[in-house]
């Protein structure tokens, strides 16, 4: 049974469980290489994002919250599930479906993007468009810690606290970018991550668990494979 041939909307992967989720993940990877080995396109950033964007649709309602993509070209598996499977191989071919988002083509296609750093600041006016028109929904805006290091991506995140506005920003840290990330940002987000405080309050966390009768193990186990799809992300 293909769980993909039969997602037409995001509302079609809200029926499924974790298991179906990671079924459907795996073909959604089989069509991307199949569609871009022959078309060409941007391969490794859509999957790395596979999971992440399954998982965008699972809990928000797109269009109604609205999902900005930084940057437009790792949207694959966005089109995939927002009704554009059937035409999902005239990818990046003449009067085919385009390789980025564009909103001529789809009312899940928010903001028409495809440089860099750009989603935090579109994110902002698209939440604060939606404040002073009293419309309901979120706007979540996806940056890379590569897209983080831009300009524009601080002046946002400097300007975001000045609103009062459904905003979400989801930072997907894969430490991976098209040349190596520089500045005090990425080294932060390392040190995070390889901090000794974390990883003992991690270690922490997994030895009270364990004391849990029958569950404890099972929870562990849960985290563990979170953790391990997080990162391949």
């Amino acid at each position: 049974m293909s769980y993909l041939e039969n997602v037409n909307s995001p509302k079609d992967i809200k029926k499924l469980n974790i298991d179906e989720l990671e079924v459907l993940c795996s073909e959604i990877r089989e069509q991307m290489i199949d569609t871009v080995s022959k078309n060409g396109g941007h391969l490794a950033s859509n999957l790395g994002t596979v999971e992440l964007t399954v998982a965008l649709h699972k809990v928000f309602n797109s269009p109604t919250d609205q999902i900005v993509f930084d940057v437009g070209h790792q949207c694959y598996t966005h089109k995939l599930l927002t009704g554009r499977r059937e035409n999902f191989n005239t990818l990046r071919c003449e009067g085919g479906i385009s390789g980025f988002t564009r909103p001529c083509e789809s009312e899940h296609d928010i903001f028409s993007s495809g440089h860099s750093s750009t989603s935090i600041s579109s994110a902002i006016g698209l939440a604060k468009a939606k404040s002073l028109k009293g419309e309901k929904g979120k706007v979540i805006a996806v940056i890379g810690d590569g897209a983080l290091t831009g300009g524009l991506a601080y002046e946002a995140l400097n300007n975001s606290g000045n609103e009062h506005s459904n905003l979400i920003v989801i930072l997907n840290d894969n430490n991976m970018s098209i040349s190596p990330n520089v500045g005090t940002i990425a080294k932060n987000l390392t040190t995070i991550r390889t901090s000794p405080k974390y990883n003992t309050f991690k270690n922490k966390v997994t030895r009270a668990l364990a004391k849990i009768p029958k569950i404890g193990r099972q929870i562990i186990r849960s985290i563990t494979a979170v953790n391990q799809k997080i990162r391949k992300i």
